[in-house]
């Protein structure tokens, strides 16, 4: 079983990323439940914005989506900014949004039988929102959502400290990674074993 990290830090690499110390916390979990992990920045890519799988040449989106669509699970992992999700998980949900009418050779949506969590950093309130933003459109998407199958850190309101500058929260942040990786994996579990049928027409 394969899993992929969407990371959506506005941060290029080898910025250190807070969202991503925080997903190291699920993909941690994951290892230990016999899945293997690819973390993806998406600000080292070209992902251009649009609705398409894909936008031309030049554009580094295809090889991503054959990555998530090649995984049974799937994290966007992402930080708060002005309480929304950062612009590259806006974007990644976009580019997503083609799968809808994407079929598999069973005439079921491509996202079928693959689930879908979310993570999410910062030092403002607002992850619940952030999350429900991400949620319903991988729901819209055809992803599975499995129960409590997200984790967040924030400091609180206003300005602070990081999530890689304090140990403030980070027990209840981990231990909440942690329930989110078992029920990914036992969601994409039963999923492999009795699949979602066609849509009725």
């Amino acid at each position: 079983m394969r899993a992929v990290v969407l990371s959506c830090t506005l941060k290029p690499s080898p910025a250190p990323s807070n969202t991503e110390a925080l997903a190291s916390v699920v993909t941690d979990a994951l290892r230990t439940h016999g899945v293997e992990s690819e973390v993806i920045r998406l600000a080292d890519h070209d992902v251009p914005p649009g609705v398409e799988s894909d936008m031309g040449p030049g554009d580094d989106w295809p090889a991503i989506r054959a990555k998530i669509l090649d995984a049974q699970i799937l994290v966007v992992a992402t930080p708060t900014w002005v309480g929304h999700p950062s612009s590259w998980a806006q974007r990644a949900l976009e580019r997503m949004d083609a799968m809808i009418s994407e079929t598999d050779d069973q005439d079921r949506p491509v996202a079928y039988d693959k689930v879908a969590g979310v993570v999410v950093t910062g030092n403002e309130d607002g992850a619940h929102h952030v999350i429900s933003e991400i949620v319903g459109g991988l729901g819209d998407i055809g992803f599975t959502i499995p129960p409590q199958a997200w984790t967040y850190w924030n400091q609180g309101p206003g300005p602070g400290p990081d999530y890689r500058d304090t140990d403030h929260g980070h027990d209840w942040s981990a231990s909440t990674g942690r329930a989110m990786a078992g029920n990914l994996v036992a969601v994409a579990r039963a999923l492999a074993a009795h699949p979602l049928p066609a849509p009725a027409s």
